[in-house]
Formats: C-alpha cells, sequence, structure tokens
C-alpha cells in the first residue's frame, strides 16, 4: 500500500472515532392499545367496576359509567353526554375517556379514578345544575373549593381551564 493510502485509511479511522455518533433510530411507536386492553387497564387502576360493553365500564350498578373510546356513531370533538345524565372528558373538547354520573348530591370522583382528570364537561338534562369541587384539606369536605358549574341553562363547557384536572367531587342540585 502507497504512503497516501496509508494516511488515507489512518485519517478515514481517526475521524470514525472521533465523529459524533450517528443519531439513534427512533424506538417503533407502540401498536394502539384495543379497547379490551384499555378496559383491562382501567380496571386494574380503579377496581370494581365491570365491563358492560365492548369500551365502557359501570360501577356501583350502573351509578357511573366511563366509557374509554368514542362510538363511531359520535361525532369527534362534541359533547355527545345521554340525556339524563351529565358528563366529564378527559380531554379538552369532549375526548374521550368520558366519566358519565346522574344521581343527585354531592358525589366523589375518586371512587371511581376519575379525580383530577376532567378537563371538558356537559350537563344533558332539561333541570338543575351540577358543581365541581376541589377537594384540600379538612377530611369533612368543609373546605372543599368550588371551581365551576355548568347547568340546564348553560349546558357545556369544551375547556375548563383554569380548573383542568383539579375536580376532586361534583355536586348536582336536582
Amino acid at each position: 500500500m502507497a504512503v497516501r493510502g496509508r494516511w488515507a485509511v489512518i485519517a478515514t479511522v481517526v475521524l470514525s472515532l472521533t465523529a459524533p455518533p450517528a443519531p439513534a433510530q427512533a424506538a417503533p411507536t407502540p401498536a394502539p392499545h384495543s379497547a379490551q386492553e384499555l378496559i383491562d387497564d382501567y380496571l386494574a387502576a380503579a377496581p370494581g367496576g365491570v365491563q358492560i360493553g365492548p369500551n365502557e365500564i359501570s360501577y356501583d350498578g350502573g351509578k357511573f359509567v366511563v366509557t374509554l373510546t368514542r362510538p363511531r356513531s359520535s361525532l369527534a370533538a362534541t359533547a355527545d353526554c345521554p340525556s339524563g345524565w351529565f358528563c366529564f372528558y378527559d380531554g379538552v373538547n369532549y375526548t374521550y375517556p368520558r366519566g358519565k354520573l346522574s344521581d343527585c348530591g354531592w358525589q366523589d370522583l375518586a371512587w371511581w379514578g376519575w379525580h383530577d382528570r376532567t378537563e371538558s364537561v356537559h350537563y344533558n338534562f332539561s333541570s338543575g345544575s351540577v358543581s365541581y369541587l376541589n377537594h384540600r384539606t379538612q377530611p369533612d369536605h368543609s373546605d372543599d373549593l368550588f371551581l365551576f358549574s355548568v347547568s340546564s341553562a348553560n349546558k357545556t363547557d369544551a375547556d375548563v381551564t383554569p380548573y383542568r384536572n383539579m375536580a376532586d367531587h361534583v355536586y348536582r342540585n336536582c
């Protein structure tokens, strides 16, 4: 090998040793969860529910129902709470998962794994209202903080900012 050829080889080796490493290839995107995997994950995180459909879980005999994915029949980015329920969504603009309740009075969203995760709401009754509250320090809830409300006169809020992911309890006035 000629001297010039040796220097070319040495230069190539030196450059390869001192050059920054090639950028790492991005990890493959994991496959989206199936509806059943979402159900199983939710039940593992918030036990006590019963699967009642391919993407729904019921708690307390139907008192609270969580729907994990938007039904195909429902338009995206629209409030789609069924009549006779009030709903809260885990994303702005009514992004799923969606929780729904219908009972009057005070209810703790933590009972169903839904505290601190409301970002948009829909109240689908012809009368009454529901207040969303944040639990503070007193175990008897005497210092719970009122965040916002929706009612038959003001049924939806697509973005509950500045109160996103703060609601721990609800109180429905019937």
